[in-house]
């Protein structure tokens, strides 16, 4: 019987939250979203217990994952380890992340994420460098004495990945790139993405103009929203073009912050999240190293021996169940934090989502804890 009907599950396509639908599936292909009653004669029906039907989660912000780091070892074996963890996790789209380190690291980077498209390992969508062009003041977890001002060759490197790699996502600070750097490099088709800066509200906003349309991991390693000086925190909720991921781990920003930014965030549907995911993930390792540092695994948390976050220690699953049972939000803005808001970011070769030819095994399953579970 090739058409298969899965019932009981809401169900987000790729864009909303539909319920009362059903999944109509032939083979191994999705056919679309349907009413039950316009469901072929003969369909085999398969109910589920509630929960959420979604495509796999989109996540722009991956350091490691199953043990290892990307800054350890820019090689096709290290991204092939990484993708099998986060895909167990649910995320079946990601840029692999290396955090501030040297050239050489950086284009060795760039270098084995085209080799690992062109092999056609699971889920890479190009790269995000996450630095050395930031600011000490605000350098989080990254290794001050690799942070750096952005060079010609720096540039052109950067400039030069976006003919080989389909998205190229870049973090970088007012401090250490200029406008005409910034403006170049959104030219060249760079998702730049302001973080780790101590710049203020009217630096940043000049910086967006420039060409600036994200801003990373919101609330942390950046100038804070103060009555006087709005920082990157204000300019990026003032800004209706300007997109910002977010930890939603509860450490790395409170609840409540989190709620006061979806709710002030000029531009729907602008926020998203990020594991911001490290060695640990997908692994039961207590610690591992970083730029010659300690990272310790504690009670969710990852942090150097002095108390620094260090990454996050979190899913896609469980961020979205902080979001709903936490923050307050519905499950289907949540949903779509992890899925079509971060999607919308990229180009995706075959676009995204629940539709019509798109395989079934891109499809997930949660139930009504957020927990996934296996469609069999």
């Amino acid at each position: 019987m090739p058409f298969t009907a899965l019932l009981g599950a809401a169900i987000h396509d790729g864009t909303v939250l539909q319920k009362g639908k059903t999944l109509l599936c032939e083979n191994n292909q999705i056919v679309g979203i349907k009413d039950r009653k316009s469901l072929p004669a003969g369909c085999k029906i398969e109910h589920l217990d509630g929960g959420y039907l979604t495509p796999g989660f989109v996540d722009l912000q991956v350091n490691g994952g199953g043990g290892v780091m990307f800054n350890d070892d820019q090689t096709l074996q290290t991204l092939e380890v990484i993708s099998q963890a986060h895909c167990r996790l649910g995320t079946y789209t990601f840029l692999p992340t290396l955090i501030t380190d040297t050239q050489a690291r950086s284009q060795a980077a760039i270098d084995a994420v085209a080799m690992a498209i062109e092999k056609g390992v699971p889920g890479i969508a190009g790269i995000h460098l996450e630095g050395p062009h930031l600011s000490i003041a605000r350098k989080g977890v990254h290794e001050p004495s690799l942070i750096r001002s952005m060079s010609d060759t720096d540039l052109n490197m950067i400039a030069d990945a976006t003919q080989r790699l389909p998205n190229v996502m870049l973090t970088v600070a007012p401090e250490s790139v200029t406008i005409p750097q910034t403006q170049t490099l959104a030219q060249a088709g760079v998702i730049v993405s302001l973080g780790h800066t101590n710049a203020d509200y009217d630096t940043c906003m000049a910086y967006m103009a420039a060409g600036a349309r994200n801003t990373t991991h919101l609330f942390n390693a950046m100038s804070q929203l103060g009555s006087r000086n709005p920082g990157l925190v204000g300019a990026t909720l003032d800004s209706g073009d300007v997109s910002a991921s977010l930890i939603a781990d509860a450490v790395h920003v409170h609840p409540a912050s989190m709620r006061a930014a979806l709710r002030a965030k000029k531009g729907s549907s602008k926020i998203y999240l990020v594991s911001d995911a490290m060695a640990a993930a997908g692994s039961d390792l207590s610690q591992f190293i970083l730029n010659g540092r300690t990272v310790f695994r504690r009670t969710g948390t990852l942090r150097l021996l002095d108390g620094t976050l260090a990454g996050a220690d979190i899913d896609m699953p469980r961020s979205i169940e902080t979001l709903v049972r936490q923050v307050g939000i519905d499950a289907a803005q949540a949903i779509s934090m992890a899925t079509s808001i971060p999607a919308n970011m990229l180009t995706l070769k075959g676009g995204y989502g629940l539709r019509k030819a798109a395989s079934k095994e891109n499809l997930l399953y949660m139930d009504r804890e957020f927990n996934l579970k296996d469609l069999g």
